[in-house]
Protein backbone atom coordinates (compact mmCIF):
# COMPACT_ATOMS: atom_id res chain seq x y z
CA UNK A 1 0.00 0.00 0.00
CA UNK A 2 1.45 2.97 -0.82
CA UNK A 3 2.40 5.61 2.31
CA UNK A 4 -0.40 8.44 2.33
CA UNK A 5 0.52 12.14 3.35
CA UNK A 6 -1.55 14.76 4.52
CA UNK A 7 -0.43 17.19 1.96
CA UNK A 8 -2.21 18.01 -0.66
CA UNK A 9 0.00 17.71 -4.15
CA UNK A 10 2.98 16.28 -1.77
CA UNK A 11 4.07 12.91 -4.31
CA UNK A 12 7.26 10.53 -3.33
CA UNK A 13 10.32 10.92 -4.64
CA UNK A 14 10.84 9.56 -8.03
CA UNK A 15 13.19 6.23 -8.06
CA UNK A 16 17.12 6.52 -7.88
CA UNK A 17 18.86 6.46 -11.55
CA UNK A 18 20.61 3.00 -11.88
CA UNK A 19 24.67 2.71 -11.26
CA UNK A 20 26.50 3.42 -14.29
CA UNK A 21 28.36 1.23 -15.39
CA UNK A 22 32.08 0.56 -14.40
CA UNK A 23 35.16 2.10 -16.53
CA UNK A 24 36.99 0.23 -19.23
CA UNK A 25 40.07 0.21 -17.02
CA UNK A 26 38.50 -1.03 -13.36
CA UNK A 27 40.43 -4.10 -13.07
CA UNK A 28 43.66 -1.81 -13.92
CA UNK A 29 42.80 -0.05 -10.47
CA UNK A 30 44.74 0.07 -7.25
CA UNK A 31 42.17 -2.19 -5.36
CA UNK A 32 43.32 -0.31 -2.08
CA UNK A 33 42.08 2.96 -0.51
CA UNK A 34 42.12 6.07 -1.74
CA UNK A 35 40.01 9.36 -1.98
CA UNK A 36 36.17 8.84 -2.42
CA UNK A 37 34.64 10.88 -5.29
CA UNK A 38 33.22 13.27 -2.91
CA UNK A 39 37.42 13.93 -2.52
CA UNK A 40 38.15 17.68 -3.65
CA UNK A 41 41.32 16.49 -5.39
CA UNK A 42 39.12 12.87 -6.98
CA UNK A 43 40.44 12.57 -10.33
CA UNK A 44 38.95 8.79 -11.08
CA UNK A 45 40.70 6.88 -8.84
CA UNK A 46 44.31 7.73 -10.40
CA UNK A 47 45.73 9.89 -7.91
CA UNK A 48 44.98 14.24 -7.05
CA UNK A 49 45.37 16.73 -9.47
CA UNK A 50 46.14 20.28 -8.11
CA UNK A 51 42.88 22.26 -8.46
CA UNK A 52 44.75 25.98 -7.28
CA UNK A 53 43.06 29.19 -9.16
CA UNK A 54 44.90 29.53 -12.49
CA UNK A 55 47.85 31.99 -12.86
CA UNK A 56 46.76 35.65 -13.47
CA UNK A 57 47.42 36.45 -17.52
CA UNK A 58 50.10 39.28 -17.51
CA UNK A 59 49.22 42.25 -19.23
CA UNK A 60 50.65 42.10 -22.84
CA UNK A 61 53.85 44.39 -23.04
CA UNK A 62 53.88 47.26 -24.96
CA UNK A 63 56.70 48.09 -27.72
CA UNK A 64 58.60 50.82 -27.43
CA UNK A 65 60.88 52.35 -29.74
CA UNK A 66 63.29 55.38 -30.41
CA UNK A 67 61.80 58.55 -32.05
CA UNK A 68 63.36 60.72 -34.38
CA UNK A 69 63.15 64.42 -34.25
CA UNK A 70 61.85 66.07 -37.65
CA UNK A 71 62.69 69.73 -38.12
CA UNK A 72 59.56 71.25 -39.77
CA UNK A 73 60.87 74.34 -41.99
CA UNK A 74 57.09 75.68 -43.19
CA UNK A 75 53.93 74.86 -41.88
CA UNK A 76 50.57 75.86 -42.95
CA UNK A 77 47.83 75.85 -39.87
CA UNK A 78 45.36 74.46 -41.06
CA UNK A 79 42.81 76.15 -38.99
CA UNK A 80 43.53 79.17 -41.12
CA UNK A 81 43.02 77.67 -44.44
CA UNK A 82 39.82 79.29 -46.39
CA UNK A 83 38.60 80.71 -49.94
CA UNK A 84 37.20 84.28 -49.45
CA UNK A 85 35.78 86.21 -52.86
CA UNK A 86 38.08 87.86 -55.55
CA UNK A 87 37.00 91.32 -55.44
CA UNK A 88 38.19 92.23 -59.01
CA UNK A 89 36.98 89.19 -60.41
CA UNK A 90 33.29 88.39 -58.82
CA UNK A 91 32.81 84.73 -59.00
CA UNK A 92 35.92 83.43 -58.20
CA UNK A 93 37.31 82.66 -55.00
CA UNK A 94 40.85 82.72 -53.93
CA UNK A 95 42.44 80.36 -51.36
CA UNK A 96 44.28 82.07 -48.21
CA UNK A 97 45.94 80.97 -44.89
CA UNK A 98 48.30 81.31 -42.02
CA UNK A 99 51.82 80.11 -41.89
CA UNK A 100 54.74 79.84 -40.22
CA UNK A 101 58.60 80.00 -42.10
CA UNK A 102 62.11 79.74 -40.37
CA UNK A 103 63.14 79.90 -44.01
CA UNK A 104 62.29 81.48 -47.08
CA UNK A 105 60.50 79.40 -49.99
CA UNK A 106 57.64 79.16 -51.61
CA UNK A 107 54.30 77.91 -51.59
CA UNK A 108 52.03 76.23 -54.25
CA UNK A 109 48.37 76.21 -54.79
CA UNK A 110 46.93 73.36 -56.63
CA UNK A 111 43.00 72.47 -57.47
CA UNK A 112 42.35 68.78 -58.44
CA UNK A 113 45.95 67.48 -57.27
CA UNK A 114 47.73 64.51 -57.08
CA UNK A 115 50.46 63.76 -55.78
CA UNK A 116 53.41 62.24 -57.19
CA UNK A 117 56.85 61.21 -57.02
CA UNK A 118 58.90 63.28 -54.24
CA UNK A 119 56.34 65.40 -53.27
CA UNK A 120 55.35 66.75 -56.77
CA UNK A 121 51.84 67.86 -57.32
CA UNK A 122 50.17 67.49 -60.52
CA UNK A 123 46.63 69.55 -61.37
CA UNK A 124 44.16 66.99 -63.76
CA UNK A 125 42.53 70.16 -64.42
CA UNK A 126 45.31 72.53 -65.83
CA UNK A 127 43.17 73.37 -68.86
CA UNK A 128 41.07 75.35 -66.25
CA UNK A 129 43.10 76.10 -63.06
CA UNK A 130 46.57 76.37 -63.69
CA UNK A 131 49.04 76.30 -60.46
CA UNK A 132 50.47 79.26 -58.98
CA UNK A 133 53.55 79.55 -57.16
CA UNK A 134 54.39 82.42 -54.65
CA UNK A 135 57.79 82.85 -53.02
CA UNK A 136 58.04 84.04 -49.23
CA UNK A 137 60.56 85.34 -46.77
CA UNK A 138 61.35 83.75 -43.49
CA UNK A 139 59.03 84.73 -41.13
CA UNK A 140 55.89 83.90 -38.40
CA UNK A 141 52.38 84.62 -38.81
CA UNK A 142 52.39 85.32 -42.15
CA UNK A 143 49.49 86.00 -43.89
CA UNK A 144 49.30 84.24 -47.54
CA UNK A 145 45.87 84.86 -50.61
CA UNK A 146 46.15 83.81 -53.56
CA UNK A 147 46.74 85.97 -56.45
CA UNK A 148 43.64 87.94 -58.33
CA UNK A 149 42.66 86.32 -61.50
CA UNK A 150 43.89 82.83 -60.80
CA UNK A 151 40.96 81.77 -58.06
CA UNK A 152 38.33 79.14 -58.57
CA UNK A 153 34.63 79.63 -60.02
CA UNK A 154 32.51 76.53 -57.85
CA UNK A 155 29.69 77.48 -60.54
CA UNK A 156 31.97 75.45 -62.92
CA UNK A 157 32.07 72.05 -61.39
CA UNK A 158 29.76 69.70 -60.10
CA UNK A 159 29.31 69.43 -56.23
CA UNK A 160 30.17 66.31 -55.39
CA UNK A 161 33.17 67.14 -57.64
CA UNK A 162 34.34 69.97 -55.39
CA UNK A 163 33.30 67.72 -52.10
CA UNK A 164 35.24 64.30 -52.84
CA UNK A 165 38.02 62.94 -50.64
CA UNK A 166 41.15 61.47 -52.31
CA UNK A 167 39.50 59.19 -54.72
CA UNK A 168 42.33 58.10 -56.91
CA UNK A 169 44.75 60.44 -54.74
CA UNK A 170 43.23 63.39 -56.24
CA UNK A 171 42.43 66.21 -53.83
CA UNK A 172 40.13 69.42 -54.57
CA UNK A 173 42.68 71.60 -53.41
CA UNK A 174 45.91 71.08 -52.43
CA UNK A 175 48.83 73.49 -50.85
CA UNK A 176 52.63 72.87 -51.21
CA UNK A 177 54.86 74.84 -48.67
CA UNK A 178 58.63 74.03 -49.82
CA UNK A 179 61.55 75.51 -48.10
CA UNK A 180 64.38 77.13 -50.16
CA UNK A 181 67.94 75.35 -49.79
CA UNK A 182 70.63 77.54 -48.24
CA UNK A 183 74.16 78.25 -49.53
CA UNK A 184 75.39 74.74 -47.92
CA UNK A 185 72.11 72.85 -48.62
CA UNK A 186 72.33 73.35 -52.49
CA UNK A 187 72.68 70.42 -54.31
CA UNK A 188 76.50 69.19 -55.16
CA UNK A 189 75.28 68.73 -59.57
CA UNK A 190 72.46 70.21 -61.64
CA UNK A 191 71.51 66.28 -61.63
CA UNK A 192 70.56 65.78 -58.16
CA UNK A 193 66.66 66.55 -57.70
CA UNK A 194 65.78 69.44 -56.05
CA UNK A 195 62.56 67.92 -54.77
CA UNK A 196 64.05 66.51 -52.11
CA UNK A 197 63.71 69.79 -50.18
CA UNK A 198 61.84 70.08 -47.08
CA UNK A 199 58.19 70.66 -48.13
CA UNK A 200 54.65 70.08 -46.76
CA UNK A 201 51.57 69.42 -48.40
CA UNK A 202 48.10 69.85 -47.04
CA UNK A 203 45.30 68.25 -48.96
CA UNK A 204 41.66 69.32 -48.06
CA UNK A 205 37.84 69.39 -49.94
CA UNK A 206 35.55 71.81 -50.16
CA UNK A 207 31.85 71.78 -48.15
CA UNK A 208 28.80 73.75 -49.17
CA UNK A 209 27.34 75.46 -45.88
CA UNK A 210 23.90 76.76 -45.41
CA UNK A 211 24.14 79.87 -46.84
CA UNK A 212 25.40 78.12 -49.88
CA UNK A 213 28.91 79.46 -49.81
CA UNK A 214 31.70 77.21 -50.10
CA UNK A 215 34.30 76.36 -46.87
CA UNK A 216 37.74 74.23 -46.95
CA UNK A 217 38.01 71.01 -44.64
CA UNK A 218 41.71 69.86 -44.14
CA UNK A 219 41.96 66.26 -44.65
CA UNK A 220 45.77 65.76 -44.10
CA UNK A 221 49.07 67.23 -44.25
CA UNK A 222 52.24 65.74 -45.54
CA UNK A 223 56.05 66.29 -44.72
CA UNK A 224 58.16 65.47 -46.81
CA UNK A 225 62.37 65.75 -44.84
CA UNK A 226 65.01 64.66 -46.39
CA UNK A 227 63.30 62.44 -49.21
CA UNK A 228 61.51 60.71 -46.72
CA UNK A 229 57.42 61.23 -46.49
CA UNK A 230 55.65 61.51 -43.07
CA UNK A 231 51.73 62.29 -42.69
CA UNK A 232 50.87 64.36 -39.89
CA UNK A 233 48.43 63.38 -37.07
CA UNK A 234 46.59 65.24 -34.46
CA UNK A 235 47.81 64.83 -30.90
CA UNK A 236 44.82 65.11 -28.37
CA UNK A 237 45.00 67.04 -24.77
CA UNK A 238 48.66 68.71 -26.57
CA UNK A 239 47.23 72.17 -26.47
CA UNK A 240 46.59 71.83 -22.47
CA UNK A 241 49.67 70.45 -22.05
CA UNK A 242 52.30 72.47 -23.76
CA UNK A 243 51.42 75.66 -25.00
CA UNK A 244 52.30 77.61 -21.79
CA UNK A 245 54.43 76.71 -18.63
CA UNK A 246 52.86 73.94 -16.63
CA UNK A 247 51.09 75.30 -13.17
CA UNK A 248 50.14 72.68 -10.96
CA UNK A 249 46.91 74.92 -9.99
CA UNK A 250 45.68 75.33 -13.86
CA UNK A 251 43.19 71.72 -14.38
CA UNK A 252 43.81 70.12 -17.23
CA UNK A 253 47.22 69.70 -17.53
CA UNK A 254 48.13 67.20 -15.09
CA UNK A 255 48.36 63.75 -15.15
CA UNK A 256 45.31 61.27 -15.45
CA UNK A 257 47.13 58.80 -13.41
CA UNK A 258 48.90 60.42 -10.11
CA UNK A 259 47.33 63.84 -10.82
CA UNK A 260 49.79 65.97 -10.03
CA UNK A 261 52.71 66.13 -12.72
CA UNK A 262 52.31 67.52 -16.49
CA UNK A 263 51.34 65.46 -19.40
CA UNK A 264 54.41 64.76 -21.78
CA UNK A 265 53.34 61.33 -23.19
CA UNK A 266 51.24 60.28 -26.05
CA UNK A 267 49.81 56.85 -26.09
CA UNK A 268 49.39 55.88 -30.11
CA UNK A 269 47.46 55.03 -31.80
CA UNK A 270 44.75 56.60 -30.59
CA UNK A 271 47.04 59.82 -29.72
CA UNK A 272 45.52 60.95 -26.35
CA UNK A 273 48.44 62.88 -24.52
CA UNK A 274 47.30 62.06 -20.94
CA UNK A 275 49.82 60.92 -18.82
CA UNK A 276 53.25 61.99 -17.39
CA UNK A 277 56.34 59.79 -18.08
CA UNK A 278 56.85 58.33 -14.72
CA UNK A 279 53.24 56.84 -14.96
CA UNK A 280 53.70 55.37 -18.74
CA UNK A 281 56.75 53.52 -17.29
CA UNK A 282 54.88 51.52 -14.70
CA UNK A 283 51.71 51.60 -17.07
CA UNK A 284 53.48 49.80 -19.62
CA UNK A 285 53.86 46.53 -17.14
CA UNK A 286 50.46 46.69 -15.47
CA UNK A 287 48.06 47.23 -19.00
CA UNK A 288 47.99 47.61 -22.72
CA UNK A 289 44.91 50.06 -22.89
CA UNK A 290 44.81 53.89 -23.03
CA UNK A 291 43.21 55.45 -20.12
CA UNK A 292 41.59 57.47 -21.46
CA UNK A 293 39.54 55.66 -24.47
CA UNK A 294 40.23 51.96 -23.60
CA UNK A 295 41.61 51.14 -26.85
CA UNK A 296 44.60 48.91 -27.56
CA UNK A 297 47.83 50.26 -27.03
CA UNK A 298 51.14 49.92 -29.22
CA UNK A 299 53.54 52.75 -28.25
CA UNK A 300 54.13 55.49 -25.77
CA UNK A 301 55.42 58.55 -27.05
CA UNK A 302 56.89 61.24 -24.77
CA UNK A 303 57.15 64.70 -26.12
CA UNK A 304 59.99 67.34 -24.63
CA UNK A 305 59.33 70.82 -25.10
CA UNK A 306 61.94 73.32 -24.54
CA UNK A 307 61.35 77.06 -23.43
CA UNK A 308 60.61 78.10 -27.31
CA UNK A 309 57.14 76.34 -28.66
CA UNK A 310 59.41 75.79 -32.19
CA UNK A 311 61.83 73.58 -30.44
CA UNK A 312 59.83 70.42 -29.78
CA UNK A 313 60.73 66.78 -30.16
CA UNK A 314 59.42 63.60 -29.86
CA UNK A 315 61.23 60.89 -27.82
CA UNK A 316 59.54 57.68 -27.41
CA UNK A 317 60.70 55.19 -24.29
CA UNK A 318 63.20 53.41 -25.03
Amino acid sequence: MPPYYQFAGYYPPPPPPPPLPAPFDHHHRNPGPGPGPHHPNWGGGRGPYPCGPPPPQLAPYVEHQKAVTIRNDVNLKKESLRVEPDELNPGKFLVAFTFDATVAGSISVCFFAKEGFDCNLTSTKENFLEPVTVSFKEGLGQKFKQPSGTGIDFSLFEEAELMKEGELEVYPLAVKAEASSSEDQRPDSENENISSLNSQITQAVFEKKEKGDYKVRVVKQILWVNGTRYELQEIYGIGNSVDNDFDGSDPGKECVICLSEPRDTTVLPCRHMCMCSGCAKVLRYQTNRCPICRQPVERLLEIKVNNRSEERQAVEHN
